[in-house]
C-alpha cells in the first residue's frame, strides 16, 4: 500500500497539517475531505476523523455539514476508521464540557473534565499507554505518547470498564494523577486515540502505520528489567515524563535573513564595539529538526520581529511552520504577533483568523503575550468578566484551552511592605540592595519595553478564568544569565493558578533542569541559548535527568 490514499475528514478544527504531513512521511498521499458528498463519492478505504479543541465546536460542524450519516455509512461498510483526540471523543454520546452538544453515540457515556484540585489541567505531556490486548496497532506500554486535552472518557468506576467490555469494545488506559482514563479504543473497524500519534515522534508515526497497513497486532520490542524501571511512569509528576521545549526566538537579521537568535534581558545584538549585529544563531528550520532528533519534546518559535512590509498570508513565519512541520512530529508552539491586526491592504484581521492560519501551517498551540497583559487588565476593569473579544475568548473558544499559551515576561520589584503594591506579593530569601524582602513579579509587555501595573499573579489568573491552559514563564532578570531558573518565581506562578507552567529563561548547564523539577512543581522547562550555542544538546539534559531519577521520554530518534 505504498502508494495508497488516506481520507481525512476536514471541519477546520485544529492542526490537520501535521496530520498530513506524517502520512505523507510514511509514503501514502493525503485527500482532505471537505463534505459528506465527497466523502460518500470517494469511497475511501482509510479514513481518519481528526479533532482538536472544543467538543461543541467539532461535534457540531460534524453534524451542521451532514457528516453524521456519512461516517455512518462508511463505518457499517467495514472500512477501517481512525480517530484521533476529539475524533476519539466524538464516538461517545456527550461531553459535560458541551452539554448541549451530541456526539455519535458509539459508546454511551459522557466524557468529564480532570479534577484539578491537585494536578494541573489541561493534562499536557507524554504519558504512557496500556493497552488491554494486542489490538491496538503496536500502542507500545513503555513508549509514550502526547495529551493535551482537559476532558476525557473517565474509569474510575470498574463496573463501566466491565460494561464497556461486554459491549466488544477493547480499551488501552491512561492514568494521569490519580485518574484512570480512556486512552484508545477498539472494536472490529473503529480504532481511536485521545492522544496524538501525529505528535508523539517515532512512536507515534508506528501507530499510524500500522492503522493505515491494518496491522492491528505487532510484535512488541522486549525490554530489560532496567529498561521497564527507566520506562515506567513517575507518579510524582502524575504519570507524565518531565518535559524539555526547545524554544527559537525567531526575527530578520540586519540582511534581511530569518535567524534563531538570543539576547541577554532580550537585547539580541552582538556586544563588542566592531560588531553590533543582530546575534545569529543558525537557521529556524534547520535548527527545529536538529532538536527533535536530539529528544526535544516540544518545539518553541516565538517570533520577535514584526513583518509589517508584507501581507500576513506571506508571513515569513508561515513558512518557517509549513517546512518545520515535515519533519518534526512533536508539537510546536508560536508566538508573537497573534492578535486583531490591520494587513498591509488595511484589511482587520480577527485574532481567530491569525491564529487559524498559523494552526494550518502546523503550528499545535499559539502564544499570547502583550495582548494577554490588555486582556488581563481589562478583565479586572470589567469585575472580574472577560467580554468574549480577547483573543484568548475567541481562540480558546474555537481550538480549546490547550492551544493557548501566556507568555509573561516579569521583573522583580522589591518593596517595603505589601501595603506598597496592590498585586500579590511574597517574602523572598534574597533580600534587595536595601535589604527588602517584600516583592512582587511585575508584567512587561513590548518584549520588555514597557511595564505595567499588573503582577503575574493577577495575570495568570485572569487569563486562566478567559480559557488559556498553559503559562509560559519568562524572567527578565534571569535571560541570557546561564545561572539557573528563578525558582521563587516559579512557586509564585504554580500557587496563582491551576494550569499549566513552563519554566523559562535562565538554563545553561542541565543541572538547572533537575534543580527546577526537584525544587518547584514546574510542569516543563524550556532551554534556548544553551542548545543554540552548541554547549548542550537536549539529550545530554534528558540523560542528566535520568541519572538524577527523573523520567523522560526517549525518542528513537535521539541520538
Amino acid at each position: 500500500m505504498s502508494k495508497a490514499t488516506v481520507h481525512v475528514i476536514d471541519v477546520e478544527s485544529g492542526n490537520l497539517q501535521s496530520l498530513t504531513n506524517a502520512i505523507h512521511h510514511l509514503g501514502y498521499q493525503v485527500e482532505l475531505v471537505k463534505t459528506a458528498d465527497q466523502l460518500v463519492k470517494s469511497n475511501p478505504e482509510r479514513l481518519i476523523l481528526p479533532g482538536v479543541g472544543n467538543y461543541g465546536h467539532f461535534v457540531d460542524n460534524l453534524f451542521s455539514r451532514g457528516f453524521e450519516p456519512a461516517i455512518r455509512q462508511y463505518i457499517q461498510s467495514g472500512k477501517p476508521i481512525m480517530g484521533i483526540c476529539v475524533g476519539l471523543q466524538a464516538m461517545f454520546s456527550g461531553s459535560v464540557e458541551s452539554p448541549s452538544s451530541k456526539g455519535l453515540n458509539y459508546i454511551n457515556m459522557t466524557l468529564s473534565k480532570f479534577n484539578d484540585l491537585n494536578k494541573p489541567v489541561p493534562e499536557i505531556g507524554w504519558n504512557s499507554v496500556i493497552p488491554s490486548d494486542s489490538l491496538f496497532y503496536g500502542i507500545d506500554s513503555y513508549k509514550r505518547y502526547y495529551f493535551v486535552h482537559s476532558y476525557a472518557a473517565m474509569l474510575n468506576d470498574p463496573s463501566l470498564e466491565a460494561k464497556l467490555r461486554e459491549n466488544g469494545w477493547n480499551l488501552a488506559k491512561t492514568k494521569y494523577g490519580d485518574e484512570t482514563f480512556i486512552a484508545a479504543i477498539s472494536k472490529d473497524n473503529i480504532f481511536a486515540t485521545q492522544f496524538h500519534p501525529e505528535k508523539s515522534g517515532s512512536a507515534g508515526l508506528s501507530i499510524i502505520d500500522n492503522f493505515i497497513q491494518q496491522k492491528k497486532t505487532v510484535p512488541l520490542p522486549e525490554y530489560t528489567e532496567e529498561q521497564k524501571l527507566q520506562l515506567t511512569n513517575d507518579y510524582s509528576n502524575y504519570g507524565l515524563t518531565r518535559r524539555i521545549i526547545a524554544c527559537l526566538d525567531v526575527r530578520t537579521n540586519d540582511q534581511g535573513d530569518l535567524v534563531v537568535t538570543k539576547g541577554d534581558q532580550y537585547d539580541v545584538r552582538e556586544k563588542d564595539s566592531k560588531n553590533n549585529n543582530v546575534r545569529n544563531l543558525g537557521k529556524p528550520v534547520e535548527l527545529a529538526q536538529r532538536y527533535y532528533e536530539q529528544g526535544a519534546d516540544e518545539v518553541t518559535f516565538l517570533n520577535i520581529t514584526s513583518f509589517r512590509d508584507c501581507p500576513l498570508r506571506d508571513a515569513p513565519m508561515l513558512e518557517v511552520l509549513r517546512l518545520a512541520a515535515k519533519t518534526v512530529f512533536v508539537p510546536f508552539t508560536v508566538g508573537g504577533g497573534i492578535k486583531d491586526i490591520i494587513d498591509v491592504d488595511g484589511t482587520r484581521i480577527p485574532a481567530l483568523d491569525v491564529a487559524s492560519l498559523y494552526f494550518k501551517s502546523g503550528a499545535d498551540k499559539i502564544s499570547i503575550g502583550t495582548d494577554a497583559v490588555y486582556a488581563a487588565e481589562k478583565y479586572y476593569a470589567n469585575g472580574k468578566k472577560g467580554d468574549g473579544s480577547s483573543p484568548i475568548e475567541t481562540i480558546s473558544k474555537a481550538y480549546g484551552a490547550q492551544a493557548v499559551v501566556i507568555s509573561v515576561d516579569p521583573k522583580r520589584v522589591y518593596v517595603n511592605s505589601p501595603n506598597d503594591t496592590k498585586n500579590k506579593t511574597f517574602q523572598s530569601k534574597y533580600p534587595d540592595a536595601q535589604g527588602r524582602t517584600w516583592c512582587w513579579y511585575q508584567c512587561t509587555i513590548k518584549g520588555g519595553r514597557e511595564t505595567r501595573d499588573l503582577g503575574v499573579w493577577e495575570l495568570i489568573q485572569a487569563c486562566e478564568a478567559l480559557g488559556a491552559g498553559e503559562i509560559l514563564l519568562n524572567c527578565i532578570d534571569k535571560d541570557g544569565s546561564n545561572t539557573g531558573y528563578d525558582l521563587e518565581l516559579i512557586d509564585h506562578a504554580k500557587v496563582a493558578g491551576k494550569i499549566p507552567v513552563i519554566a523559562s529563561s535562565g538554563a545553561g548547564k542541565p543541572a538547572h533542569f533537575a534543580e527546577a523539577f526537584s525544587k518547584t512543581k514546574a510542569d516543563a522547562c524550556l532551554g534556548a541559548g544553551m542548545f543554540h550555542r552548541g554547549e548542550y544538546t537536549v539529550n545530554d539534559v534528558k540523560n542528566y535527568l535520568l541519572e538524577h531519577n527523573f523520567k523522560v521520554r526517549m525518542d528513537s530518534t535521539a541520538n
